[in-house]
């Protein structure tokens, strides 16, 4: 199975920015779909912003125009731009790797806290 670890995670003032990254241990990252998703304490774990193999982009209606997801396929990863931070982002944030057999693989999470 895929292993992800993800980076990144931190205190950030609200208005900030973090950049959270996810590398994946496997030679056939390309058939992947890759997302994000967070976990806030008492919630259920919720789709932040999916990325196909191709670099088709799909974002929570939360975070359009705040958040971008990216990947590198030449690396193994990808990474979740997060600007303009507002405190009901402070979650626990997985990476997630999806394909059709294959299943999924998530990672361990990472905590993104913003508070002033």
């Amino acid at each position: 199975q895929v292993q992800l670890v993800e980076s990144g995670g931190g205190l950030v003032q609200p208005g900030g920015s973090l950049r959270l990254s996810c590398a994946a241990s496997t030679n056939i990252f390309i058939i992947y779909t890759m997302g994000w998703y967070r976990q806030a304490p008492g919630h259920q774990r919720e789709l932040v912003a999916t990325i196909t193999g191709g670099s088709t982009t799909t974002y929570a209606d939360s975070v359009k125009g705040r958040f971008t997801i990216s990947r590198d396929n030449t690396k193994n990863t990808v990474y979740l731009q997060m600007n303009g931070l507002k405190p009901e982002d402070t979650a626990v944030y997985y990476c997630n790797a999806h394909r059709f057999p294959l299943g999924d693989a998530w990672g361990q999470g990472t905590q993104v806290t913003v508070s002033s």
